[in-house]
């Protein structure tokens, strides 16, 4: 089992950056792809980012490429999601999640998940 705890997330205006961290507990950390996604007010939860377990291959949303990336620390057991020129539209809980399926987009490949952290772009 794999427990998943969020960090980073806060306040900042629009066009700034943050950077989530996800740290896993367990030494199984390594097998797992990892995930990212956030569920704005009112919305159904979205995929945001999804690392490889090796960190090789990442996949991304439309709304987040060429803006966001995702990376990985086998050694650290994190993964961590650099979030660039940030939007109002950003606004929302992050979560990060461990899957049986590298680069799934779907929440029901992820098996384990954080309890998010919330991060909010003021315009």
């Amino acid at each position: 089992q794999v427990q998943l705890v969020e960090s980073g997330g806060g306040l900042v205006q629009a066009g700034g950056s943050l950077r989530l961290s996800c740290a896993a507990s367990g030494r199984t950390f390594s097998r797992y792809p990892m995930g990212w996604f956030r569920q704005a007010p009112g919305k159904e939860r979205a995929f945001v980012a999804a690392i490889s377990r090796s960190g090789g291959i990442t996949t991304y949303a439309d709304s987040v490429k060429g803006r966001f990336s995702t990376s990985r620390d086998n050694g650290k057991n994190t993964v961590y999601l650099q979030m660039n020129s940030l939007k109002p539209e950003d606004t929302a809980v992050y979560y990060c999640a461990a899957g049986t399926i590298g680069g799934s987009t779907k929440e029901e490949y992820y098996d384990y998940w954080g309890q998010g952290t919330q991060v909010t772009v003021s315009s």
